[in-house]
Protein backbone atom coordinates (compact mmCIF):
# COMPACT_ATOMS: atom_id res chain seq x y z
CA UNK A 1 0.00 0.00 0.00
CA UNK A 2 1.10 3.61 -0.67
CA UNK A 3 2.18 5.02 2.65
CA UNK A 4 0.80 8.40 1.58
CA UNK A 5 -2.69 6.93 1.50
CA UNK A 6 -4.78 8.88 3.96
CA UNK A 7 -7.95 8.96 1.86
CA UNK A 8 -9.82 6.92 -0.68
CA UNK A 9 -12.96 7.33 -2.74
CA UNK A 10 -15.28 6.34 0.04
CA UNK A 11 -15.38 5.95 3.77
CA UNK A 12 -13.18 3.47 5.46
CA UNK A 13 -16.24 1.60 6.59
CA UNK A 14 -17.39 1.28 2.97
CA UNK A 15 -14.02 -0.01 1.83
CA UNK A 16 -13.74 -2.94 4.19
CA UNK A 17 -15.60 -4.81 6.85
CA UNK A 18 -14.85 -4.52 10.51
CA UNK A 19 -12.70 -7.65 10.31
CA UNK A 20 -10.50 -5.85 7.78
CA UNK A 21 -9.51 -3.34 10.44
CA UNK A 22 -8.56 -5.89 13.09
CA UNK A 23 -4.94 -6.55 11.99
CA UNK A 24 -4.31 -2.80 11.74
CA UNK A 25 -5.77 -2.21 15.20
CA UNK A 26 -3.61 -4.99 16.64
CA UNK A 27 -0.49 -3.40 15.14
CA UNK A 28 -1.50 0.04 16.37
CA UNK A 29 -2.14 -1.39 19.83
CA UNK A 30 1.50 -2.46 19.90
CA UNK A 31 2.55 1.14 19.21
CA UNK A 32 0.34 2.34 22.06
CA UNK A 33 2.08 -0.22 24.28
CA UNK A 34 5.52 1.02 23.25
CA UNK A 35 4.98 4.71 23.89
CA UNK A 36 3.17 3.99 27.15
CA UNK A 37 6.11 1.87 28.30
CA UNK A 38 8.71 4.49 27.41
CA UNK A 39 6.74 7.40 28.89
CA UNK A 40 6.38 5.69 32.26
CA UNK A 41 10.03 4.75 32.50
CA UNK A 42 10.28 8.44 33.40
CA UNK A 43 8.34 7.77 36.61
CA UNK A 44 11.24 5.66 37.88
CA UNK A 45 13.84 7.83 36.12
CA UNK A 46 12.75 10.97 38.02
CA UNK A 47 13.47 9.77 41.57
CA UNK A 48 16.68 8.23 40.19
CA UNK A 49 17.83 11.56 38.71
CA UNK A 50 16.78 13.33 41.90
CA UNK A 51 19.31 11.16 43.74
CA UNK A 52 22.04 11.44 41.10
CA UNK A 53 21.88 15.24 40.75
CA UNK A 54 20.58 16.03 44.27
CA UNK A 55 17.49 17.88 42.97
CA UNK A 56 14.62 19.60 44.77
CA UNK A 57 11.03 18.57 43.94
CA UNK A 58 10.75 21.65 41.73
CA UNK A 59 13.90 20.68 39.79
CA UNK A 60 12.76 17.06 39.57
CA UNK A 61 9.37 17.95 38.10
CA UNK A 62 11.12 20.38 35.74
CA UNK A 63 12.60 17.33 33.99
CA UNK A 64 9.08 16.15 33.27
CA UNK A 65 8.14 19.66 32.19
CA UNK A 66 10.81 19.52 29.48
CA UNK A 67 9.30 16.23 28.32
CA UNK A 68 5.87 17.80 27.92
CA UNK A 69 7.14 21.02 26.39
CA UNK A 70 8.02 18.75 23.46
CA UNK A 71 4.32 18.00 23.02
CA UNK A 72 3.59 21.73 22.82
CA UNK A 73 6.34 22.44 20.30
CA UNK A 74 6.10 19.30 18.15
CA UNK A 75 2.33 18.72 17.82
CA UNK A 76 1.45 21.21 15.08
CA UNK A 77 4.59 20.38 13.03
CA UNK A 78 3.61 16.72 13.45
CA UNK A 79 0.13 17.37 12.04
CA UNK A 80 1.69 19.17 9.06
CA UNK A 81 4.18 16.34 8.53
CA UNK A 82 1.31 13.81 8.52
CA UNK A 83 -0.50 15.87 5.88
CA UNK A 84 2.69 15.80 3.80
CA UNK A 85 3.89 12.19 4.12
CA UNK A 86 0.83 10.31 5.41
CA UNK A 87 -0.05 8.56 8.66
CA UNK A 88 2.05 5.46 8.07
CA UNK A 89 5.35 7.15 7.28
CA UNK A 90 4.75 9.51 10.18
CA UNK A 91 4.45 6.56 12.57
CA UNK A 92 7.72 5.08 11.29
CA UNK A 93 9.45 8.45 11.63
CA UNK A 94 8.18 8.78 15.20
CA UNK A 95 9.60 5.39 16.18
CA UNK A 96 13.00 6.21 14.66
CA UNK A 97 13.18 9.59 16.42
CA UNK A 98 12.41 7.84 19.73
CA UNK A 99 15.20 5.30 19.06
CA UNK A 100 17.71 8.10 18.43
CA UNK A 101 16.71 9.74 21.71
CA UNK A 102 17.10 6.45 23.60
CA UNK A 103 20.62 6.04 22.22
CA UNK A 104 21.31 9.62 23.31
CA UNK A 105 20.23 8.76 26.86
CA UNK A 106 23.07 6.25 26.95
CA UNK A 107 25.48 9.09 26.11
CA UNK A 108 23.92 11.32 28.80
CA UNK A 109 24.34 8.58 31.40
CA UNK A 110 27.97 7.90 30.49
CA UNK A 111 28.99 11.57 30.88
CA UNK A 112 26.85 12.05 33.14
CA UNK A 113 25.12 15.30 32.13
CA UNK A 114 21.87 16.81 33.37
CA UNK A 115 21.69 19.06 30.28
CA UNK A 116 22.20 16.24 27.78
CA UNK A 117 19.59 14.19 29.64
CA UNK A 118 17.04 16.98 29.15
CA UNK A 119 17.83 17.24 25.42
CA UNK A 120 17.49 13.50 24.86
CA UNK A 121 14.23 13.30 26.78
CA UNK A 122 12.96 16.13 24.56
CA UNK A 123 13.89 14.13 21.44
CA UNK A 124 12.15 10.98 22.70
CA UNK A 125 9.06 12.99 23.59
CA UNK A 126 9.01 14.60 20.12
CA UNK A 127 8.94 11.13 18.55
CA UNK A 128 6.10 10.07 20.85
CA UNK A 129 4.22 13.26 19.93
CA UNK A 130 4.39 12.36 16.25
CA UNK A 131 3.13 8.87 17.05
CA UNK A 132 0.28 10.28 19.14
CA UNK A 133 -0.84 12.78 16.50
CA UNK A 134 -0.88 10.01 13.88
CA UNK A 135 -2.19 6.99 15.78
CA UNK A 136 -4.93 8.44 17.99
CA UNK A 137 -7.07 9.95 15.21
CA UNK A 138 -6.33 6.97 12.95
CA UNK A 139 -7.85 4.59 15.52
CA UNK A 140 -10.76 6.97 16.13
CA UNK A 141 -11.81 7.28 12.47
CA UNK A 142 -10.84 3.86 11.10
CA UNK A 143 -14.22 2.40 12.11
CA UNK A 144 -17.79 3.57 12.88
CA UNK A 145 -17.92 7.02 14.49
CA UNK A 146 -20.38 5.95 17.18
CA UNK A 147 -17.94 3.38 18.59
CA UNK A 148 -14.84 5.63 18.42
CA UNK A 149 -14.62 6.28 22.22
CA UNK A 150 -14.98 2.57 22.96
CA UNK A 151 -12.44 1.64 20.28
CA UNK A 152 -9.81 4.15 21.38
CA UNK A 153 -10.24 3.16 25.04
CA UNK A 154 -9.72 -0.48 24.04
CA UNK A 155 -6.51 0.24 22.14
CA UNK A 156 -5.35 2.65 24.85
CA UNK A 157 -5.66 -0.27 27.29
CA UNK A 158 -2.54 -1.62 25.60
CA UNK A 159 -0.88 1.71 26.31
CA UNK A 160 -1.76 1.07 29.95
CA UNK A 161 -0.29 -2.43 29.72
CA UNK A 162 2.99 -0.76 28.75
CA UNK A 163 2.70 1.71 31.60
CA UNK A 164 1.99 -1.16 34.00
CA UNK A 165 5.11 -3.13 33.02
CA UNK A 166 7.46 -0.15 32.74
CA UNK A 167 7.72 0.46 36.52
CA UNK A 168 8.82 -3.15 37.01
CA UNK A 169 11.44 -2.71 34.30
CA UNK A 170 12.56 0.61 35.77
CA UNK A 171 12.46 -0.58 39.39
CA UNK A 172 14.65 -3.58 38.55
CA UNK A 173 17.07 -2.15 35.97
CA UNK A 174 17.31 1.46 37.20
CA UNK A 175 16.29 1.83 40.86
CA UNK A 176 17.10 -1.77 41.83
CA UNK A 177 20.64 -1.51 40.41
CA UNK A 178 21.43 1.86 42.00
CA UNK A 179 22.55 2.82 45.47
CA UNK A 180 20.02 5.66 45.70
CA UNK A 181 17.13 3.41 44.69
CA UNK A 182 17.80 0.78 47.36
CA UNK A 183 18.91 3.05 50.22
CA UNK A 184 16.79 4.30 53.09
CA UNK A 185 15.12 7.69 52.63
CA UNK A 186 17.49 10.54 53.45
CA UNK A 187 20.71 8.61 52.72
CA UNK A 188 23.48 10.90 51.44
CA UNK A 189 25.32 9.48 48.42
CA UNK A 190 29.04 9.95 47.75
CA UNK A 191 30.26 11.31 44.39
CA UNK A 192 31.39 7.82 43.36
CA UNK A 193 27.95 6.40 44.18
CA UNK A 194 26.25 9.17 42.18
CA UNK A 195 28.43 8.40 39.15
CA UNK A 196 27.69 4.67 39.39
CA UNK A 197 23.98 5.38 39.76
CA UNK A 198 23.98 7.63 36.67
CA UNK A 199 25.51 4.84 34.56
CA UNK A 200 22.84 2.33 35.62
CA UNK A 201 20.61 3.97 32.95
CA UNK A 202 22.82 2.81 30.04
CA UNK A 203 21.56 -0.80 29.85
CA UNK A 204 17.79 -0.10 30.02
CA UNK A 205 17.89 2.63 27.38
CA UNK A 206 20.07 0.46 25.12
CA UNK A 207 17.35 -2.20 25.30
CA UNK A 208 14.68 0.43 24.59
CA UNK A 209 16.54 1.63 21.47
CA UNK A 210 16.78 -1.92 20.10
CA UNK A 211 13.09 -2.49 20.82
CA UNK A 212 12.13 0.58 18.76
CA UNK A 213 13.92 -0.27 15.50
CA UNK A 214 12.00 -3.55 15.04
CA UNK A 215 8.44 -2.11 15.06
CA UNK A 216 9.60 0.74 12.80
CA UNK A 217 10.49 -1.86 10.16
CA UNK A 218 7.19 -3.73 10.65
CA UNK A 219 5.00 -0.62 10.46
CA UNK A 220 6.80 0.56 7.35
CA UNK A 221 5.84 -2.61 5.44
CA UNK A 222 2.37 -3.22 6.90
CA UNK A 223 -0.67 -2.65 4.60
CA UNK A 224 -2.58 -0.18 6.78
CA UNK A 225 -6.10 0.59 5.46
CA UNK A 226 -6.62 4.02 3.92
CA UNK A 227 -8.91 6.44 5.69
CA UNK A 228 -12.15 7.64 4.14
CA UNK A 229 -12.68 10.77 2.06
CA UNK A 230 -14.77 12.29 4.86
CA UNK A 231 -11.57 12.72 6.88
CA UNK A 232 -9.29 13.72 4.00
CA UNK A 233 -7.53 17.04 4.49
CA UNK A 234 -9.58 19.82 2.93
CA UNK A 235 -8.19 21.94 0.09
CA UNK A 236 -7.21 25.53 0.77
CA UNK A 237 -10.40 26.77 -0.95
CA UNK A 238 -12.65 24.37 0.96
CA UNK A 239 -11.03 25.36 4.25
CA UNK A 240 -12.24 28.95 3.86
CA UNK A 241 -15.71 27.82 4.90
CA UNK A 242 -14.51 25.61 7.76
CA UNK A 243 -13.38 26.55 11.25
CA UNK A 244 -12.10 24.44 14.13
CA UNK A 245 -13.31 27.06 16.58
CA UNK A 246 -16.97 26.46 15.72
CA UNK A 247 -16.69 23.06 17.44
CA UNK A 248 -17.32 23.52 21.17
CA UNK A 249 -16.30 19.93 21.88
CA UNK A 250 -12.82 20.71 20.48
CA UNK A 251 -12.52 24.19 22.00
CA UNK A 252 -13.20 22.84 25.50
CA UNK A 253 -11.47 19.53 24.79
CA UNK A 254 -8.10 21.27 24.45
CA UNK A 255 -8.07 22.68 28.02
CA UNK A 256 -9.66 19.45 29.29
CA UNK A 257 -6.71 17.39 28.06
CA UNK A 258 -4.27 20.07 29.24
CA UNK A 259 -5.72 20.01 32.77
CA UNK A 260 -6.16 16.23 32.86
CA UNK A 261 -2.46 15.78 32.09
CA UNK A 262 -1.55 17.93 35.10
CA UNK A 263 -3.52 15.44 37.22
CA UNK A 264 -2.22 12.24 35.61
CA UNK A 265 1.42 13.26 35.49
CA UNK A 266 1.39 14.71 38.99
CA UNK A 267 0.06 11.45 40.43
CA UNK A 268 2.43 9.22 38.46
CA UNK A 269 5.62 11.24 38.84
CA UNK A 270 5.29 11.99 42.55
CA UNK A 271 3.91 8.57 43.50
CA UNK A 272 7.28 7.00 44.40
CA UNK A 273 8.32 9.96 46.53
CA UNK A 274 4.89 10.13 48.20
CA UNK A 275 4.55 6.49 49.26
CA UNK A 276 8.20 6.37 50.34
CA UNK A 277 7.48 8.87 53.12
CA UNK A 278 7.59 7.42 56.68
CA UNK A 279 4.05 8.61 57.49
CA UNK A 280 2.56 7.04 54.36
CA UNK A 281 4.01 3.58 53.53
CA UNK A 282 7.68 3.94 54.55
CA UNK A 283 9.01 2.08 51.48
CA UNK A 284 12.32 2.23 49.67
CA UNK A 285 12.11 3.79 46.22
CA UNK A 286 12.63 0.39 44.58
CA UNK A 287 9.71 -1.05 46.59
CA UNK A 288 7.56 2.00 45.79
CA UNK A 289 8.34 1.53 42.09
CA UNK A 290 6.72 -1.90 42.25
CA UNK A 291 3.58 -0.42 43.82
CA UNK A 292 3.49 2.08 40.96
CA UNK A 293 2.75 -0.93 38.76
CA UNK A 294 -0.61 -1.26 40.51
CA UNK A 295 -1.48 2.34 39.62
CA UNK A 296 -0.88 1.61 35.94
CA UNK A 297 -2.63 -1.76 36.17
CA UNK A 298 -5.69 0.16 37.34
CA UNK A 299 -5.39 2.32 34.22
CA UNK A 300 -5.39 -0.80 32.04
CA UNK A 301 -8.36 -2.42 33.82
CA UNK A 302 -10.26 0.86 33.73
CA UNK A 303 -9.81 1.22 29.98
CA UNK A 304 -11.01 -2.31 29.26
CA UNK A 305 -13.97 -1.72 31.57
CA UNK A 306 -14.61 1.73 30.15
CA UNK A 307 -14.60 0.37 26.61
CA UNK A 308 -17.26 -2.16 27.62
CA UNK A 309 -19.34 0.44 29.47
CA UNK A 310 -19.32 2.74 26.46
CA UNK A 311 -21.00 0.01 24.43
CA UNK A 312 -24.05 0.58 26.67
CA UNK A 313 -23.77 4.14 28.00
CA UNK A 314 -22.85 7.48 26.47
CA UNK A 315 -19.14 8.23 26.70
CA UNK A 316 -19.92 11.61 28.31
CA UNK A 317 -21.87 9.92 31.12
CA UNK A 318 -19.10 7.41 31.86
CA UNK A 319 -16.54 10.23 31.89
CA UNK A 320 -18.65 12.23 34.37
CA UNK A 321 -18.95 9.33 36.81
CA UNK A 322 -15.24 8.52 36.64
CA UNK A 323 -14.27 12.15 37.29
CA UNK A 324 -16.45 12.35 40.42
CA UNK A 325 -14.93 9.18 41.90
CA UNK A 326 -11.40 10.40 41.05
CA UNK A 327 -12.14 13.67 42.91
CA UNK A 328 -13.22 11.76 46.02
CA UNK A 329 -10.10 9.58 45.92
CA UNK A 330 -7.80 12.60 45.65
CA UNK A 331 -9.43 14.14 48.73
CA UNK A 332 -8.80 10.84 50.53
CA UNK A 333 -5.14 10.96 49.46
CA UNK A 334 -4.76 14.43 50.95
CA UNK A 335 -6.64 13.97 54.21
CA UNK A 336 -5.84 10.34 55.12
CA UNK A 337 -2.46 9.01 56.23
CA UNK A 338 -0.57 5.72 56.22
CA UNK A 339 -1.40 2.92 53.76
CA UNK A 340 -4.95 4.28 53.30
CA UNK A 341 -3.56 7.37 51.56
CA UNK A 342 -1.32 5.19 49.40
CA UNK A 343 -4.20 2.96 48.28
CA UNK A 344 -6.40 5.95 47.53
CA UNK A 345 -3.68 7.25 45.21
CA UNK A 346 -3.29 3.83 43.59
CA UNK A 347 -7.06 3.56 42.99
CA UNK A 348 -7.23 6.92 41.24
CA UNK A 349 -5.48 5.27 38.28
CA UNK A 350 -8.59 3.15 37.71
CA UNK A 351 -10.71 6.27 37.29
CA UNK A 352 -8.15 8.35 35.39
CA UNK A 353 -8.00 5.52 32.86
CA UNK A 354 -10.67 6.58 30.38
CA UNK A 355 -10.14 10.32 30.59
CA UNK A 356 -7.56 10.94 27.87
CA UNK A 357 -8.98 8.63 25.14
CA UNK A 358 -12.55 9.69 25.88
CA UNK A 359 -11.80 13.43 25.86
CA UNK A 360 -9.78 12.93 22.66
CA UNK A 361 -12.54 11.14 20.75
CA UNK A 362 -15.21 13.55 21.99
CA UNK A 363 -12.91 16.43 21.01
CA UNK A 364 -12.47 15.36 17.36
CA UNK A 365 -16.09 14.25 16.95
CA UNK A 366 -17.59 15.86 13.87
CA UNK A 367 -14.39 17.54 12.66
CA UNK A 368 -14.33 15.67 9.33
CA UNK A 369 -11.59 17.12 7.07
CA UNK A 370 -10.31 19.16 10.02
CA UNK A 371 -9.47 16.00 11.98
CA UNK A 372 -5.69 16.24 11.50
CA UNK A 373 -5.52 19.84 12.72
CA UNK A 374 -7.87 19.14 15.62
CA UNK A 375 -5.85 16.10 16.60
CA UNK A 376 -2.67 18.18 16.54
CA UNK A 377 -4.20 20.75 18.90
CA UNK A 378 -5.45 18.07 21.31
CA UNK A 379 -2.05 16.35 21.40
CA UNK A 380 -0.40 19.75 21.88
CA UNK A 381 -2.55 20.08 25.00
CA UNK A 382 -0.62 17.16 26.49
CA UNK A 383 1.90 19.91 27.26
CA UNK A 384 -0.27 20.47 30.32
CA UNK A 385 1.87 17.79 31.89
CA UNK A 386 4.66 20.39 31.99
CA UNK A 387 2.72 22.25 34.68
CA UNK A 388 3.40 19.39 37.07
CA UNK A 389 6.23 21.72 38.06
CA UNK A 390 3.53 23.80 39.79
CA UNK A 391 2.69 20.81 41.95
CA UNK A 392 6.39 20.37 42.68
CA UNK A 393 6.53 24.01 43.78
CA UNK A 394 3.47 23.54 46.04
CA UNK A 395 5.07 20.38 47.47
CA UNK A 396 8.27 22.27 48.30
CA UNK A 397 6.29 25.03 50.05
CA UNK A 398 3.44 23.16 51.75
CA UNK A 399 4.27 19.46 51.63
CA UNK A 400 3.86 16.70 49.08
CA UNK A 401 0.51 15.45 50.42
CA UNK A 402 -1.14 18.89 50.32
CA UNK A 403 0.01 19.36 46.71
CA UNK A 404 -2.49 16.71 45.58
CA UNK A 405 -5.30 19.25 46.15
CA UNK A 406 -4.25 20.59 42.74
CA UNK A 407 -5.07 17.16 41.27
CA UNK A 408 -8.50 17.20 42.95
CA UNK A 409 -9.26 20.56 41.33
CA UNK A 410 -8.34 19.12 37.92
CA UNK A 411 -10.93 16.35 38.33
CA UNK A 412 -13.68 18.98 38.66
CA UNK A 413 -12.79 20.53 35.30
CA UNK A 414 -13.06 17.11 33.64
CA UNK A 415 -16.54 16.80 35.17
CA UNK A 416 -17.45 20.17 33.61
CA UNK A 417 -16.25 18.96 30.20
CA UNK A 418 -18.21 15.73 30.46
CA UNK A 419 -21.44 17.51 31.40
CA UNK A 420 -21.32 20.55 29.09
CA UNK A 421 -18.06 21.15 27.22
CA UNK A 422 -18.19 17.94 25.17
CA UNK A 423 -21.53 18.75 23.57
CA UNK A 424 -21.19 19.55 19.85
CA UNK A 425 -22.00 23.16 18.93
CA UNK A 426 -25.28 23.87 17.20
CA UNK A 427 -23.51 25.91 14.49
CA UNK A 428 -20.79 23.33 13.79
CA UNK A 429 -20.84 21.49 10.49
CA UNK A 430 -21.48 17.76 10.96
CA UNK A 431 -19.53 15.11 9.02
Amino acid sequence: MDMHGTADSGSAGEGAGRAGFTPALVLLASLFFIWGFITVINNTLLPHLRNVFDLSYTQTTMIESVWFIAYFLASIPSARLIARIGYQRAMVTGLLVMAIGALGMMLAASLPSYGVTLVMLFIIASGITLLQVAANPYVAVIGPAESAPSRLNLVQAMNSAGTMLAPLFGAYLILGRSRGGTAEAGTILSEAERLADAQSVILPYGLVALALFAPAAVVGRFPLPALGSSTARASREARKSLSLWRHRNLVWGIPAIFIYLIAEIGVANLFVNFVSQPDIADLTQAEAGRYLTLLWAGMMVGRFSGSALMQRYAAESVLAVFSVVAFVLMLATVFLSGPAAMWALILVGLFHSIMFPTIFTLGIRGLGPLTEEGSGLLIMAIAGGALVVVQGWVADLHGLQVSFLLTAACELFILFYAIWGSRPSDNATAY
